[in-house]
């Protein structure tokens, strides 16, 4: 565990996020532009608190920046404060930015760009400097997520750990580290990773997911001759609703979640009620568990709400 969520922050260079997003002032700036330029690009972010468009620039530079994985740096210049700066390198509107390397400005532009275009302009900036273009955490995610799916956990939280490596927090990146960790049988590793995070995070609705995947694999695994008494009560009382839930859920620890979501259907169909709507319950938790895209959800959710609303 402690290689993922413990490893510093920065990637190859180790720096840690404070480092590498910095407030620069008149007084610093060629120690942390210039000078610091020779060693990696430095971008440079001219704003003020009266900027609106400012406002939106910053966090996402922030994000690209640490994305890059120590590979760039950025340095916020408050124009109102540092004026000689600003009119030194001409910057006649806001926000502006430099990115400078070797110790000269290498780049540029003005106005807010979104995400997407700020991310081009970092991997330009870092062909330009002779580095590598970092892949997005999109990209990287997408690739988790596939590998995941494909029922290969090991490389999975490998992906997953590049990502929380620049972006801590990074829900999505959680959820799949713990959801891979369960594919690999780890299951106190995947609980103690939950329950390491702070309350808000664990909130989220990713991270519920991968608590209810958790809270479902931690459940005892019944073996054939157990299913087999479970059909058998069910065939001699349909109504039997407890052997159904029982089922349900042994099913689905063997995988076979359409037929686990079938007998939850089933419950809600003959009596909806029972067990203070236990079928539906369990349900959504199987949803949240396999995730919204996952085609065994998708279809009993279509079902559930056609009982439900019928």
């Amino acid at each position: 565990m402690e290689e993922i969520i413990g490893a510093p922050q920065g990637g190859a260079n180790g720096a840690a996020s404070g480092e590498l997003i910095k407030d620069v002032t008149e007084a610093d700036f060629m120690a942390e532009v210039v000078q610091a330029s020779m060693e990696r690009p430095v971008i440079v972010d001219f704003w003020a608190p009266w900027c609106g468009p400012c406002k939106q620039l910053t966090p996402a530079l922030e994000k690209v920046v640490s994305e890059a994985g120590g590979k760039v740096a950025l340095a916020k210049v408050n124009v109102d404060e540092n004026k000689g700066i600003a009119q030194q390198l001409r910057v006649q509107s806001l926000p502006t930015v430099y990115a400078f390397y070797q110790g000269r400005p290498l780049d540029g532009f003005q106005g807010a760009l979104p995400e997407g275009q700020l991310r081009d302009f970092v991997n330009k900036l870092l062909k330009a400097s002779g580095g590598e273009a970092r892949e997005s955490s999109e990209t990287i995610l997408a690739q988790a997520d596939e590998a995941l799916g494909q029922g290969m956990p090991e490389e999975a939280a490998e992906l997953y750990a590049r990502i929380l490596d620049g972006e801590q927090e990074n829900t999505k990146a959680l959820s799949g580290v713990i959801r891979s960790y369960i594919g690999m049988g780890e299951l106190a590793a995947a609980k103690e990773i939950f329950n390491s995070l702070p309350e808000a995070v664990q909130l989220h609705a990713d991270l519920q997911g991968a608590k209810a995947a958790l809270d479902l694999a931690e459940q005892p695994e019944q073996d054939e001759g157990e299913l087999a008494e479970l059909m058998e009560k069910i065939a001699h009382n349909e109504n039997d609703m407890q052997a159904r839930m029982d089922l349900a859920l042994a099913l689905n620890a063997q995988g076979k979640r359409e037929a686990a979501a079938e007998e939850l259907l089933e419950i809600v169909r003959r009596k909806r009620d029972w067990n203070e709507d236990a079928g539906r319950k369990q349900l959504v938790q199987f949803f949240e568990a396999w995730g919204p895209s996952d085609p065994a959800t998708i279809q009993a959710r279509k079902r559930l709400s056609s009982l439900l609303f019928s």
